[in-house]
């Protein structure tokens, strides 16, 4: 039953690639000879091996740039840092009592994840969604958790507050454990 149009399919297969099956066992791949094939493969070796003079040289260099880095007084990393604003600051987690019905979406559509607060919408003003943020704690507790840490505004707490942050956390012990404190805002461009 399937017979024929396999025969019929082997066919069409000879006619587009142009040859039969006995041709394609004694015909030979056309590989360049063999001598040239081992002396590419010399040349590549030879070139990729390393030699004694370039890993002292490595070595050498990579010595002197751990010494410059510590005579230097710069720090790697400087944000270009824009406006900045004290606010009180609170946490909130992913409950319907603390959100709206959606309590996993942002109020640009995304999910709610670490890094994400909410502006109070005067903020909304300076610090535009999409804003990316670094916060410093002004009582010192916890820059620790806060160094080095990049924020997005993504989101937007209710229309009563004014001049107030949200941190998203993923626990509602933590957000308690944060609680209310003053912190210092600053756009990182």
């Amino acid at each position: 039953m399937f017979q024929a149009p396999i025969r019929r399919l082997q066919a069409l297969i000879v006619a587009l690639v142009g040859f039969t099956g006995a041709a394609a066992q004694t015909a030979t791949p056309a590989l360049p000879a063999s001598t040239i094939a081992t002396d590419a493969v010399r040349d590549a070796l030879a070139q990729t091996a390393p030699s004694q003079n370039s890993a002292q040289q490595a070595a050498q260099n990579r010595a002197a740039g751990v010494a410059a880095m510590q005579a230097s007084d710069t720090v790697a990393y400087t944000p270009i840092r824009g406006k900045s604003v004290i606010a009180r600051s609170t946490a909130y987690n992913s409950t319907p009592g603390q959100t709206d019905a959606t309590p996993f979406i942002t109020a640009t559509g995304t999910r709610t994840r670490p890094g994400v607060i909410a502006l109070s919408r005067d903020l909304l003003r300076i610090f535009p969604y999409g804003t990316r943020v670094i916060i410093e704690d002004l009582s010192g507790k916890y820059n620790g958790m806060l160094k080095n840490r990049v924020f997005i505004v993504e989101d937007t707490m209710a229309a009563r507050k004014t001049n107030s942050v949200d941190l998203w956390m993923p626990t509602r012990s933590e957000a308690l454990n944060w609680g209310a404190r003053q912190i210092r805002i600053t756009a990182v461009r």
